[in-house]
């Protein structure tokens, strides 16, 4: 109760600052930090932020990718942005923020499973499968179609550091777009940026066309509050933000 009371206090404000002015020609970004398995206080925020939408709108098929240009988002964050965005095949995000969290935390204890690894391991770690069966389960529409960056409703960036070249890396739907070496599939993309050393080994994935490869740990590392390369997205890349 006292984190809803927070939520709609912060988003009330937001709301009277441009919730109300939404035909205004702005480039509006979305950016849900990384920070902690549960996601509770992104989730919340989600939730109420898409009822407020569908309020103001007076339309229940409102959805919070109707009212932002770029969503961006680091570990649990970016699981959020890639759910909200994900194209159900119609052009319509396969989640609903409500749904996304629901899904989200009904599959919490399936997808951090504790790897046991022996009386001598201090540290506790995650089972990589677990997760990777969750994140392919929520990124793939009812046909089975396992959905790319490019199956996005909205440009979409997500950060990671790359072992290879010891370099952040940000996955992007607009470079995804341009060529099939920069497309990855979602679930994959969301593995990568949730990799936090202490809980789970480096994630390696491969483009969809085998060219372009990244070992992938926690995007929070160098970029849990992806904003700025969602800016410098927005005022560089023509393709998703036309002059």
């Amino acid at each position: 109760m006292e984190l809803s009371k927070i939520t709609q206090e912060i988003f009330s404000r937001l709301e009277q600052k441009w919730l109300s002015h939404c035909e205004n020609k702005k480039t509006r970004i979305l950016s849900i930090d990384g920070g902690g398995t549960k996601g509770l206080v992104a989730g919340a925020a989600l939730i109420h932020l898409e009822d407020q939408i569908q309020v103001k709108t007076g339309d229940p098929q409102s959805r919070i990718i109707d009212f932002f240009d770029v969503l961006a988002g680091t570990g649990i964050g970016a699981i959020f942005a890639a759910m909200l965005t994900a194209d159900a095949g119609n052009g319509r995000p396969l989640f609903t923020a409500r749904d996304a969290v629901k899904f989200l935390q009904e599959k919490q204890s399936e997808m951090f499973k504790v790897k046991h690894g022996g009386i001598f391991r201090r540290s506790r770690r995650f089972s990589s499968k677990s997760i990777d069966k969750f994140l392919k389960e929520a990124l793939s529409r009812e046909n089975g179609k396992v959905l790319t960056l490019k199956n996005t409703c909205k440009p979409l960036l997500i950060p990671c550091y790359d072992l290879n070249s010891s370099a952040p890396f940000v996955f992007s739907r607009a470079d995804a777009s341009e060529t099939p070496s920069f497309d990855f599939e979602l679930w994959k993309v969301c593995r990568a940026t949730s990799a936090t050393p202490s809980l789970f080994n480096p994630f390696h994935l491969i483009s969809i066309d085998g060219k372009m490869s990244c070992l992938a740990i926690d995007g929070g590392l160098v970029m849990n509050n992806p904003t700025g390369a969602a800016v410098t997205h927005a005022l560089h890349n023509k393709r998703d933000s036309p002059p």
